[in-house]
């Protein structure tokens, strides 16, 4: 595996802190990038540099039709994902997104896939946040 960036740690930190702070997340390598969990489903999935492609980010599914809408609007920040592209989600340069954009993203993609015993009732977002 390609070193990371020097930057690379820290901005992926960012996301850890993020999902860790959702409820049942859990966190694992998959594909040895880490990995982030709603139950038995992936809702966020780390991306550095993978195969030397240049990203520092991280993929996370997206409502239907919004992939296009976020990468016509933002293209610095938002991207099509390989293997996940194609099913909608979208991948988030983590160096060019702010931390508010980034959270609403990530309690996001953890509503649209964790299991409905977790979401209902639930605004996906932690206590205090």
């Amino acid at each position: 595996m390609p070193k990371a960036k020097p930057d690379a740690a820290r901005l992926i930190e960012r996301v850890r802190r993020i999902c860790t702070a959702l409820p049942a997340c859990t966190e694992r390598l998959s594909h040895g990038e880490p990995t982030f969990f709603a139950g038995k489903k992936v809702f966020a999935m780390i991306s550095n540099n993978h195969h030397n492609d240049g990203h520092i980010a991280v993929w996370v599914p997206a409502k239907a039709g919004m992939q296009e809408l976020l990468i016509e609007e933002a293209p610095a920040i938002f991207y099509r994902p390989p293997y996940v592209g194609c099913k909608g989600w979208v991948g988030v340069e983590l160096a060019n997104i702010g931390e508010d954009q980034l959270g609403a993203m990530l309690r996001e993609a953890w509503r649209l896939m964790a299991p409905s015993k977790l979401t209902h009732g639930s605004p996906a977002r932690p206590a205090g946040d």
